[in-house]
């Protein structure tokens, strides 16, 4: 599986190396390459840099990892998605990363949706710290729960399998318009681990009867 990550900072390259570590095939797509090789090798494990289009056409599931304010011209230098799968794991988070921009009638997931009508939107990933990667995905040994809302079932599915693969623990929350669940859920994560100083290293979770998994 080709795996394309349109992003290379702190989320983007962490899903990057363990995606790579899980035995998938990941290419940064890159307006500026020579920086996305760099960062490609500082992760190793075959992960390789190509230009935005191209790397978006070679791919079976692309991953929208930039600012939420910069998906629109990130997804117009990518090209034609139509039937593919995309990962949008971002947050429309205010300048002071205290509130949100978009919410209640709708998400950022929603509106990237509209904005690349044929293809298969996923929102998943966008509750997770980035410095959450370098654990395995793990904390205290269990592994970190990843919210999974889209509106196509196989693309859904396709990218819960990838999760797991990477060592993380999937849910499924339903349809693409439950994002406006998450976004604000991600907004929580972020005043805890900043604003009330629990640090990255946590994730929301919750607890569950092994027959409700």
């Amino acid at each position: 599986m080709q795996v394309t990550i349109i992003g290379y900072g702190n989320m983007g390259s962490g899903l990057a190396e363990v995606f790579a570590k899980s035995g998938a095939s990941v290419v940064f797509g890159a307006k500026d390459t020579n920086k996305a090789q760099t960062v490609a090798a500082r992760i190793g494990h075959g992960v390789r840099a190509q230009e935005v289009r191209q790397a978006a056409a070679g791919a079976d599931v692309v991953v929208l990892a930039v600012p939420y304010g910069e998906a629109a011209s990130a997804l117009r230098a990518a090209g034609d998605l139509s039937a593919k799968i995309v990962i949008d794991i971002t947050n429309p988070l205010t300048a002071d990363y205290m509130g949100l921009t978009v919410g209640h009638d709708t998400s950022a997931a929603e509106e990237i949706q509209r904005l690349i009508p044929g293809a298969k939107v996923v929102k998943a990933f966008n509750t997770v710290f980035a410095q959450i990667f370098a654990h395995g995905p793990r904390l205290q040994d269990t592994p970190v729960p990843v919210f999974i809302a889209g509106d196509d079932e196989t693309a859904t599915r396709r990218v819960e399998e990838l999760a797991a693969r990477a060592g993380f623990d999937p849910v499924q929350v339903g349809a693409l318009k439950h994002a406006r669940y998450l976004e604000p859920l991600a907004g929580l994560n972020i005043v805890l681990g900043y604003g009330r100083g629990w640090g990255t290293l946590i994730a929301p979770a919750w607890l569950r009867e092994p027959q409700s998994r």
